[in-house]
């Protein structure tokens, strides 16, 4: 899998990917516990992916 798309992303959208997981997240808890989780750790991945390409470009 060629993930070059992903390298090239500003940090700001990947914050915003995981604030958005995070809400959904919220949102789905009562219905699907395992969903639930799921969004939790794509919101921390993307997270701490912005994080990281932020230390990166300071």
């Amino acid at each position: 899998m060629d993930f070059s798309s992903l390298k090239n992303t500003p940090p700001m959208y990947l914050y915003l990917v995981s604030i958005i997981s995070f809400i959904l997240a919220n949102l789905i808890r009562d219905k699907s516990l395992g969903f639930y989780y799921f969004l939790l750790i794509i919101g921390l991945v993307f997270f701490v992916l912005g994080f990281m390409r932020r230390l990166k470009t300071k």
